[in-house]
């Protein structure tokens, strides 16, 4: 697989944002309570996300290093202006549910972090690719998530009913504890597929790790400390 297919892959499943580099998860919990909110979320963030690693990788070479941080704000903060004028002419009610989350797209950290961490540091093609696998993770990462809160929570998916007549809805994980526990067991499920996946191949198992470990590559000479 060439270098393009590698960088869109990885935030499909190895680096997929909310889940393996925690990244983005103040409106993974606060907006997921329905599967629209979460695809509404997140095609917001995967629109910003790929436009400015596009900007940021045209101009990394222009823009100085002592103000990058800031220059990578403001570019990211007038995509987010477009997107909330889009989001109000022609999704009204979901910009009315999405609330506050909307502008804080500006300093989401996954819109920073691609941004410091890729796109300052790559090509246009190459941010393009991170952009859209990274983004594409998390619109999907949040829409899942949203309907298992919303399947569980209201007995509904995207606003049409998915359960039995008798089912009884957990009316909790449609509030702030609700999105803890949807995201704990997602974590649960894929460390537990990882581990099989391990085990069938007859590899050793992957060890859990931080994000200061994952980032590290040195966990072998550290002595787990």
């Amino acid at each position: 697989m060439n270098r393009i297919g590698k960088e869109f892959i990885k935030g499909l499943w190895a680096e997929l944002p909310p889940f393996r580099v925690l990244l983005g998860l103040c409106p993974t919990l606060a907006v997921t309570s329905t599967a629209e909110n979460g695809l509404g979320m997140g095609m917001a963030v995967l629109f910003v996300l790929t436009m400015s690693n596009l900007i940021i990788s045209s101009l990394r070479k222009i823009i100085p290093a002592k103000v990058r941080i800031a220059c990578f704000i403001v570019i990211a903060a007038s995509l987010v202006v477009a997107v909330e004028l889009l989001m109000q002419a022609y999704t009204y009610p979901l910009y009315q549910q999405l609330g506050i989350f909307v502008p804080l797209i500006v300093v989401n950290c996954l819109i920073l972090g691609r941004a410091e961490a890729f796109a300052s540091k790559n090509g246009v093609l190459p941010s393009i690719a991170d952009a859209l696998g990274m983004g594409l993770g998390f619109m999907l990462s949040l829409t899942f998530l949203g309907a298992v809160r919303e399947i569980l929570g209201s007995g509904t998916v995207f606003g049409h009913a998915v359960m039995w007549d008798s089912f009884e809805p957990m009316a909790f994980m449609v509030k702030a504890p609700g999105a803890f526990v949807g995201l704990g067991m997602i974590l649960a499920g894929m460390n537990a597929f990882n581990r099989y996946r391990s085990r069938k191949k007859g590899e050793t198992e992957p060890v859990a790790q931080n994000s200061t470990c994952a980032s590290c590559g040195a966990c072998n000479s550290c002595g787990g400390k």
